[in-house]
């Protein structure tokens, strides 16, 4: 049964730092024995994304050969995925095939071509709006089987530290205007995305494993990490790709490295989120 921990040795984070950087000076090498890496993302900062894939690329072309499991796609279609980057030749036909209309494909058409240059095969990590939707109406067990409810121990209560944490986030990623009511059902369907990713880290982790999620994902306190086995925490890295406005406010400090990215404008997120209703 894995354990619930957010140990990470000294020697790993030093090997993270070592490996990525957000400083151009620093010389970009895969660490030997490295197993699992972490890059998070701003879904919509294109710098972000342009940032990471160099990042990810100059690990490739140094001889890593990992699987790169993507937030972009989800767990039921990895079988379509498959025969997608079997018969397809460039990004493009796989995103025709596989992507889901909602994310912004441009972002990840670098990534899922240098998967089908060198090889590496793509895997669906996350769970579907609809999975997720039923996790709020109805618990884990109407989505997760009931070996990966035990192991990862989701048929007790949650940390509170988790529970807290995802609380925050998402009430300030909703600009304090998230009815309470909701607040507990959410947290659990954000619990079982994070929950699937890891358990898809675990099961290719021995070949070595790249996740692309949201920063929110990826963070140490709160996402992908928590869920991960102490021995697996020896070769996790973790790298978040942080707006400068985020950086200032401390969202650097939840990653091993942090990439300080230039702030992509867009129109103000809280201005299209209504305020919850009043109890009469």
């Amino acid at each position: 049964m894995r354990k619930l921990t957010r140990f990470t040795s000294a020697a790993a984070a030093l090997a993270a730092a070592s490996l990525l950087s957000a400083c151009a000076t620093q010389a970009e090498k895969p660490v030997s024995g490295s197993k699992i890496l972490l890059l998070g993302e701003v879904h919509d900062n294109p710098d972000g994304h342009a940032h990471r894939y160099a990042d990810l690329q100059k690990l490739v072309v140094a001889g890593w050969r990992p699987a790169i499991a993507m937030e972009q796609f989800d767990r039921e279609n990895q079988a379509e995925l498959t025969q997608a980057q079997a018969s397809c030749t460039d990004a493009d036909c796989i995103i025709s095939k596989v992507g889901n209309k909602r994310w912004e494909w441009p972002h990840y058409r670098p990534v899922i071509q240098l998967a089908i240059d060198y090889k590496l095969p793509l895997l669906a990590a996350n769970l579907s709006r609809a999975d997720a939707a039923r996790v709020m109406r109805e618990g884990y067990a109407a989505v997760l089987d009931k070996n990966t409810i035990t192991s990862y121990k989701l048929d007790q209560p949650l940390p509170a530290v988790v529970v807290d944490g995802q609380r925050a986030a998402m009430e300030s990623g909703h600009c304090g205007k998230m009815p309470d009511n909701i607040v507990p059902s959410m947290v659990r369907a954000q619990v079982a995305r994070d929950v699937v990713m890891a358990k898809i880290v675990t099961e290719n982790a021995d070949r070595g494993v790249v996740l692309l999620a949201g920063n929110g994902h990826v963070r140490r306190d709160l996402g992908v990490p928590v869920w991960l086995s102490a021995s697996q925490q020896a070769s996790l890295q973790i790298h978040g790709y942080v707006e400068a406005d985020d950086s200032k406010s401390g969202g650097a400090t939840l990653y091993d490295v942090s990439h300080v990215v230039k702030t992509h404008t867009r129109p103000d997120p809280c201005l299209s989120i209504p305020a919850p209703k009043k109890p009469t």
